[in-house]
């Protein structure tokens, strides 16, 4: 399959099967933003229960946070965001579009019309979203929309650190929204101006730094592959010198082969003292770690794994996504539409299928039904074949299809269908929780 046609495959599965919608369709869509419809968010809310679950359930050393959106504008300037955060702007002369200089083709033709030789003196544009706080919108009422999650934590540093009593080294993570005034936000939900970030600072002695940053890129990039992301379609690739943030002592991305090629899927990054330092500074407040082991005062050095929650339900939904052959209820073959999801991320766990709408086996699939949805996200399908429902169900990448039939009358059994497989196996009613908790616990 062609690159650009899986994209386009997806993009559509998306939209048919309710995982993605255009905002504000119905005015005509707003450029570069998108609403998660029903199965969307169930795959959202497992991709961020996972990133959860490793970073902060499975550990000791990690706490959580939930920083507000709107903060003292005094913390962007310290942060360096009102003064640096910005993208190299051109225009074209030709067609008018806007475009950052730095994603340019190499040919120096416009992406949008083709024309050589056109575009305008490169301008600093600045991407942090500016609003006002209060009745009245004047210079002492400004406020910016937060552009990363993580200045939440390191202005909060001194009180986690003090509540939670934890000794370093130790984590701070948080999920939640963030803004960027995008030049050119595409690619679907690749890039845009509205997106959902998942960050952790973990603050360490400053020696200590160097090796939790190469320990953070080996679990982060571990952390894909344990969900089903092949190893062939990621690679960590350090940053060059001349890529480093103003902050950075060192970064690496963890990229991922989207089909118009190799990407940014997660950033990791040694940040050195320089948050802390610089919050420090303009606050007036003390942010150092007194080590009684040691008997010293230092400011601790931070490494920053940041992965935008969007962004990597993208990777897994491309990751995801294959075409085979089954056979149909006559036993020809015909073309199928798989999402191959680990389970743990699937946004139904299991679908309840009863065999036909006939009365007799409608209480049963309603006992089934409720037997599963206090443990499982489930779906209901009674409509149209078994064939056709196998199929639907395996588009929106389901597991497990559970057929209740009325053999299931006399033996009190169902049949548990595999999505990948289509294996099936006969299982007992009592037995069906603990069957699929099984299934489920890749």
């Amino acid at each position: 399959m062609a690159k650009q046609d899986l994209m386009d495959r997806v993009v559509n599965l998306c939209k048919r099967r309710g995982f993605i919608f255009p905002s504000s369709e119905i005015y005509g869509g707003f450029r570069s933003t998108w609403d998660y419809g029903p199965l969307g968010v169930l795959l959202k809310r497992n991709v961020k229960d996972q990133w959860w679950r490793s970073m902060v359930q499975l550990r000791d050393d990690i706490v959580g946070l939930d920083a507000a959106i709107l903060m003292a504008p005094k913390v962007w300037e310290a942060s360096g965001h009102l003064a640096t955060f910005t993208d190299p702007l051109v225009d074209c002369r030709n067609c008018k579009e806007r475009f950052r200089a730095d994603h340019l083709p190499e040919s120096g033709a416009c992406p949008n019309c083709g024309a050589k030789d056109s575009f305008t003196e490169a301008r600093q544009f600045h991407l942090m979203f500016k609003t006002f706080v209060g009745p009245v919108e004047d210079d002492a009422s400004v406020a910016y929309l937060r552009p990363e999650t993580a200045q939440g934590i390191f202005v909060n540093y001194a009180n986690v650190q003090t509540t939670s009593r934890r000794k370093l080294p130790f984590g701070v993570a948080q999920i939640g929204k963030s803004f960027r005034n995008e030049i050119t936000p595409g690619n679907f939900i690749f890039r845009t101006r509205e997106f959902e970030q998942m960050e952790m600072e973990f603050f360490v002695p400053p020696e200590d730094s160097p090796r939790w940053y190469e320990y953070w890129c080996q679990e982060r990039l571990r952390w894909f592959t344990d969900l089903g992301v092949p190893e062939s379609k990621l690679r960590l690739r350090p940053h060059d010198t001349e890529e480093l943030s103003h902050y950075s002592q060192g970064t690496s991305d963890v990229e991922f082969e989207y089909p118009w090629g190799w990407g940014e899927l997660e950033g990791i990054a040694n940040r050195g003292d320089f948050d802390l330092a610089q919050h420090a500074k303009f606050s007036g407040e003390e942010l150092v770690y007194f080590d009684q082991e040691s008997d010293r005062r230092y400011v601790p050095h931070v490494i920053e794994p940041a992965l935008g929650a969007d962004r990597a339900l993208l990777a897994f939904l491309l990751a995801a996504y294959d075409e085979d052959e089954a056979p149909d209820e006559k036993g020809k073959l015909e073309k199928r539409t798989v999402l191959r999801f680990d389970p743990r991320l699937a946004p139904i766990k299991a679908a309840v299928l009863p065999l036909s709408k006939q009365e007799k086996l409608v209480p049963v699939a309603r006992e089934v039904a409720g037997l599963l949805r206090p443990h499982f996200q489930i779906d209901v399908d009674a409509a149209g074949s078994i064939g056709r429902r196998y199929r639907r169900q395996d588009e929106i990448g389901t597991p497990a299809c559970v057929t209740v039939d009325f053999e299931t009358l006399d033996d009190r059994a169902v049949t548990v269908r595999d999505r990948d497989s289509m294996k099936q196996d006969r299982v007992s009613i009592d037995a069906l929780v603990a069957y699929l908790q099984e299934r489920m616990a890749a």
